[in-house]
């Protein structure tokens, strides 16, 4: 719209006419359609309710016939200290 009005207006003139509302073009025509047509079909009613399967009252917690806890990993310290197999690139500035 802004690139429409600003092949025949000057700058502010397109801003101006662009966002003034009074100027809609196509796409807002067609977006302003669309929004009344929403507008009527949620102003019909609707008849639906919300239902619930009936549950018992009794709540059973159950457990498992068989609870371990894992291993433990074995934490090595020494995988830290070792160094890399080769030493990193150096660059040197000229």
């Amino acid at each position: 719209m802004l690139a429409d009005n600003l092949r025949h207006d000057s700058i502010s003139q397109a801003v101006t006419r662009t966002f003034d509302g009074q100027h809609p073009c196509s796409l807002c025509k067609a977006i302003a359609a669309g929004k009344k047509s929403e507008k009527k079909s949620e102003s019909t009613p609707h008849d639906k309710t919300l239902e619930f399967p009936l549950t018992s009252d009794t709540l059973a917690l159950t457990w498992p016939a068989r609870f371990e806890l894992p291993a433990p990993v074995p934490f090595a310290a020494k995988s830290f200290s070792t160094t890399p197999p080769t030493p990193p690139p150096r660059t040197t500035i000229a």
